[in-house]
């Protein structure tokens, strides 16, 4: 049955897009205020709607938790970059995981890189342990993921590029096996965003994002969105998204979707000065490793080859320098452009030692066993001049090494 044949109850909520990237950032979920003709939704912060009558409101809005028209907009917009039928927003990335394993019945099995976001760590182990949610970790999912599958397995949960190591998941091959056995793939896009990865066109059930991040672009929101193509999923997170109530405000809907709008732009330019740092990086004697994936060498290249636009890398960057923790942590002061400060993806560059801040939390054990060392440093490079920021790492390198050597002399 064709799209065109069905009944309305069963059409999806939003049709799929073809247009160019750029056309569907700037035109998607943007329709001129149909009363004044504004060309930018307004913001619409109340939080009831009038009715004419008992269960019947005026519009198409009761109660703001339930649905809101900026919410609507923004995730028509997602599901428009994202080439899904379905998109939800959430109040953060956190909360798009936590609605989702919701979703699944007690007692169920997770599969999960171990290569994951400190905080989807922390849940999957502290929090959906304790509703009856059991998650094992692998370094290798591709090799690992049929021989790990379990009766009760449900999910299997993907981050690529991972955080902070930037490793790549061939996200088809995973499905692939996944889909044998009727389990759903989950994939967090957040370190690529839509411009540069769409993981629904490789397999997977449902692609996350914090919103916060690259998608908003801005670092002035807090938000996480689900995107997919599943009806059925759609009818489950859309209750669960109300009944529990981790929604976005109106005003947070408004400011990412404006966010939105630019994404393309940004996103080329974050991955232009990505790769002139990570060229920089490379070749320097003063670093061990640079996790990059747009360079050659990046162990997983040909995986960005297949799944990433034009093979781009990202604007992403993790790297290992000499001297250890010391180095690292010296590294982020001496910085005059990189900000020191936690979250990735706005315009402006920041830098950060995970092993000491975003995967603290991680046991060390698992953490160096995905790669997470004390002198590991990672980087979202934004949009500034390409030179500036290869020169504020260069510097910043060089005062660290001045200042290590004096120590040893000194002692």
């Amino acid at each position: 049955m064709t799209i065109a044949t069905l009944p309305i109850e069963d059409a999806p909520r939003f049709q799929k897009d073809t247009r160019g990237f750029a056309t569907r950032a700037v035109q998607a979920g943007a329709p001129h205020d149909p009363v004044t003709g504004a060309v930018i939704a307004p913001i619409s912060l109340s939080t009831t709607y009038a009715q004419t009558s008992l269960g019947n409101p005026v519009g198409l809005y009761e109660y703001t938790r339930s649905s809101n028209p900026n919410r609507d907009h923004f995730e028509h917009a997602v599901a428009a970059l994202e080439n899904a039928n379905y998109a939800l927003a959430f109040s953060s990335g956190s909360a798009t995981t936590a609605t989702i394993l919701q979703s699944l019945p007690t007692g169920s099995h997770v599969i999960s890189i171990s290569d994951v976001y400190g905080g989807t760590h922390r849940y999957f182990t502290k929090v959906a342990a304790a509703h009856g949610i059991r998650v094992t970790f692998t370094g290798a999912i591709e090799v690992d993921a049929r021989a790990m599958i379990e009766e009760n397995t449900k999910l299997i949960w993907i981050e690529t590029p991972s955080n902070p190591t930037l490793s790549l998941v061939d996200i088809q091959a995973v499905a692939d096996v996944a889909h044998e056995h009727g389990i759903m793939v989950v994939v967090d896009n957040t370190f690529l965003s839509p411009y540069i990865q769409n993981p629904l066109d490789h397999g997977a059930d449902i692609v996350i994002h914090s919103v916060t991040k690259y998608i908003n672009g801005h670092s002035d929101v807090l938000m996480g969105v689900a995107a997919y193509n599943s009806s059925e999923l759609n009818d489950t997170l859309t209750f669960l998204q109300n009944a529990i109530g981790a929604v976005p405000s109106p005003f947070d809907c408004w400011l990412a979707h404006r966010g939105l709008k630019t994404l393309h732009l940004r996103v080329k330019a974050a991955n232009e000065n990505a790769m002139a740092i990570a060229q920089f990086l490379e070749v320097s004697p003063h670093v061990l490793a640079v996790n990059y994936p747009g360079l050659s060498s990046h162990p997983q290249r040909k995986v960005a080859i297949k799944q990433h636009r034009k093979a781009m890398g990202g604007g992403m960057i993790s790297f290992r320098i000499r001297g250890g923790l010391k180095a690292a942590e010296r590294f982020c002061k001496e910085t005059k452009i990189f900000t020191l400060a936690e979250s990735l993806g706005g315009v402006e560059s920041l830098c950060e030692v995970p092993a000491s801040m975003t995967h603290a939390g991680i046991p060390v054990a698992a953490r160096e066993k995905s790669g997470v060392f004390d002198d590991l440093i990672r980087l979202s490079v934004g949009i500034e001049d390409a030179d500036d920021l290869v020169d504020d790492i260069s510097g910043a390198i060089t005062r660290v090494v001045d200042s290590l050597v004096a120590e040893e002399v000194s002692a």
